[in-house]
């Protein structure tokens, strides 16, 4: 009878370094970003101590144009959820694969069409009827400024990015020539002082106040949280989000599977749209209540920043335009109290975005490493 053969043992797995252990912590997008916030940070406190002010100076002037009174916090409210609906339309183009680059004409197309419905309601419309009416007319015009790329897409094959990216330049183009021209929106020309500028919207068509007298946020707050909460239910929870999804990771597995590729694709762009033209509308249909030239200043490139930092999280989508919203209105008064150039802030928004995708490009390469 032979001898029993030995059972063969399975060698330790060898101890994982502590550099193994942290490396997963520091590719999760909230490290990723907090750190990104730090070295943006450490910048902006070089170009403070540029300009010759103390860092408690400017931080104390910061904190007073975001925080310091009601109108502050309001101020900031409105642009942050400005922000927070072109990044929420981003979020839904990018899920569908497609990268909706032209936030600002969009945005122009909707205040266009708001300041255009708007002048032309009479002077006693209710604003149960007005506000909706302005509103709906900036997210039909944005979606169907979005649809041209789509349509381009769809019949040419043309990418979205250049095609987004032009039409930026021609609805700033036509905003510009609406309000030069009397024949479109220009108010009546009554002397040389008078501004390139439409008509003020009536008292009903003008978005109602949310938080007093004394603060001037408006219900498009309420509009934008609205907006990013059911957007990210749709997307999570929702046959339409499962396809947009399928779309976003192969266009021809989801064709042989047949879904309406083409349909959701410029779906998804023209949602994209109507969300950065309902902003527009809001911009019009809030204090000066009026369209002006470069009346958008450059909240379509800034939502685009928002969506790209956010990552199709509609969660991050909130919390950077939040950040986003308070630091612009931080930033002018870091101007006029500090005397730092508000354009420092503009400048740590950009570093951000450059940190982080830098962080996505280093953590795509090292998991295909591996």
């Amino acid at each position: 009878m032979s001898p029993p053969t030995p059972a063969l043992s399975t060698p330790a797995p060898a101890p994982r370094t502590a550099a193994a252990r942290i490396a997963p912590a520091l590719r999760h997008p909230v490290t990723v970003g907090i750190l990104a916030v730090v070295l943006a940070g450490a910048v902006g406190l070089g170009l403070v101590e540029g300009a010759g002010t103390a860092p408690a100076v400017a931080w104390d002037a910061l904190v007073e144009g975001m925080f310091g009174s009601p109108y502050a916090v309001g101020s900031s409210l409105n642009s942050a959820a400005v922000l927070a609906l072109i990044a929420t339309g981003f979020t839904v183009a990018h899920r569908a694969g497609l990268v909706n680059v032209g936030g600002e004409g969009q945005l122009c197309a909707g205040g266009l069409a708001a300041a255009a419905v708007g002048t032309a309601l009479p002077s006693g419309v209710p604003a149960a009827l007005g506000v909706p009416l302005v509103l709906v007319a900036g997210a039909v015009a944005g979606g169907a400024w979005a649809g041209i790329a789509g349509l381009l897409r769809a019949k040419r094959g043309t990418s979205e990015v250049i095609t987004t990216l032009l039409l930026n330049f021609v609805g700033v183009g036509l905003v510009s020539v609406a309000v030069h021209e009397e024949a479109l929106l220009r108010q009546p020309v009554t002397s040389s002082e008078t501004l390139p500028q439409s008509a003020p919207l009536p008292e009903g068509a003008r978005l109602p106040l949310i938080g007093g007298i004394e603060s001037p946020a408006t219900a498009i707050v309420v509009i934008a949280a609205v907006a990013a909460l059911v957007t990210g239910l749709v997307l999570r929870h929702t046959a339409i989000g499962l396809r947009l999804r399928s779309v976003g990771h192969s266009p021809a597995a989801s064709a042989r599977l047949g879904l309406p590729v083409t349909r959701l694709e410029t779906g998804g762009l023209a949602v994209a749209g109507a969300a950065a033209g309902l902003a527009g509308a809001s911009l019009v249909a809030i204090a000066p209540y009026m369209l002006a030239e470069h009346f958008s200043s450059g909240y379509g490139f800034s939502g685009l920043v928002v969506g790209l930092l956010a990552r199709g999280s509609l969660t991050a989508v909130a919390a950077v335009s939040l950040l986003f919203g308070f630091l612009t209105n931080g930033g002018i008064n870091l101007q006029l109290a500090a005397g730092v150039p508000a354009s420092s802030v503009q400048i740590v928004q950009s570093l951000l975005v450059l940190f982080v995708a830098a962080a996505m490009f280093g953590t795509t390469r090292n998991g295909r490493a591996t």
